[in-house]
């Protein structure tokens, strides 16, 4: 163990959108850090990286780059953390990991600090960080369940392409000006750089996130479904999600459709309850136009919620409009904030 209140930290994936996001939460939030390394594939080793005007050397990732680490955060794909997260927490670090390779393990806890902070305690060395876009989701939904209880959730998203990576974003910005331009668009990253077919995401809709399954969902739509039942200790929950990728940078927005178990509830106590939950930010006034904006949430790390209004037809049934900077809250941040949970309750 490092020194007394000051924990030696490393990054896997430092060079990656989310890897950088971790640096500079890191920083921002003044983590109680004493050594810092930064480690990353053999390709990007020898980069070099600033934190707190400190310039460091990025190192290839190696089971040995583990030794004297209390705390590792892994953004380098599930691949990677399936080969290093063991690694790393058998040399005696805790692992918190941001990729799918662990979620939906039985012995790994799924958490989102604002809905299940004690999740954190019953770590056996991983904890895993749920999918972006489930982040934000049960952020919003958690204090409607404990005001009024929760019967069905119906969820469609419009995801900005910084969650497919730093080259999906850089698509994006070359198709556009090809297509302001006049020229053909060159598709070969989105929805899914492994399939056979690649689409322009540049003033289009993508209905698909990640690859489909055999039910007729993508792993993105499967991914909320699981992740918000684990997370929110409901099984039974009926959860359905269409997850489509829309041209935006930054932040993931999400119309959110509730059911709720308590009858006689108003907009106004829907409002009341969210308005008063960690993390969540109320912006909602129709009257002067003000809701969340993808624009708006970006570089921010709380999630927004606006649109509440009350179904015309199912008098338990509401609607939301839910915004996060899937890079922050969705992201780092999230693993940022349980690695503050994990010290501040001593659980390290």
């Amino acid at each position: 163990m490092s020194e007394t209140n000051q924990f030696n930290v490393a990054i896997v994936g430092a060079t990656g959108a989310v890897g950088q996001k971790m640096i500079e939460t890191l920083e921002d939030r003044n983590f109680p850090i004493n050594e810092l390394k930064l480690l990353s594939s053999s390709r990007s080793a020898g980069k070099k990286v600033t934190y707190k005007n400190k310039t460091y050397t990025l190192e290839e990732a190696k089971p040995e780059s583990f030794d004297g680490v209390d705390i590792t955060l892994f953004s380098a794909g599930g691949s990677i953390s399936k080969q290093l997260a063991p690694e790393a927490v058998k040399r005696g670090a805790v692992v918190i990991d941001n990729t799918s390779a662990y979620r939906m393990d039985e012995q790994v806890p799924l958490v989102v600090p604002e809905v299940n902070e004690a999740a954190i305690e019953h770590h056996n060395g991983i904890i895993a960080n749920p999918n972006c876009s489930t982040i934000q989701m049960v952020a919003a939904l958690e204090p409607i369940k404990q005001a009024f209880g929760l019967k069905r959730v119906i969820v469609s998203t419009y995801q900005a392409v910084s969650g497919a990576g730093t080259i999906a974003n850089d698509e994006l910005r070359e198709q556009s000006q090809a297509f302001l331009d006049g020229e053909d668009m060159k598709a070969e990253i989105l929805p899914v750089k492994g399939d056979e077919h690649h689409y322009p995401i540049a003033f289009n809709a993508l209905p698909q996130i990640d690859v489909f399954q055999e039910n007729g969902y993508t792993f993105e739509e499967m991914k909320m479904i699981n992740e918000t039942k684990k997370i929110m200790s409901a099984p039974e929950l009926p959860v359905a999600a269409t997850c489509v990728r829309l041209p935006i940078f930054t932040s993931h927005a999400e119309s959110v459709y509730v059911e709720i178990e308590k009858d006689g509830t108003s907009v106004e106590e829907l409002k009341q309850a969210l308005s008063s939950a960690p993390g969540i930010v109320l912006e909602d006034d129709p009257s002067n136009q003000a809701y969340p904006t993808p624009l708006n949430a970006a570089g921010k790390r709380d999630v927004f919620v606006g649109r509440i209004r009350k179904d015309l037809d199912d008098n338990l049934g509401f609607h939301l409009w839910v915004v996060s900077d899937n890079l922050l809250k969705g992201a780092a941040w999230n693993s940022v904030q349980i690695a503050e949970r994990l010290i501040a309750n001593k659980w390290i």
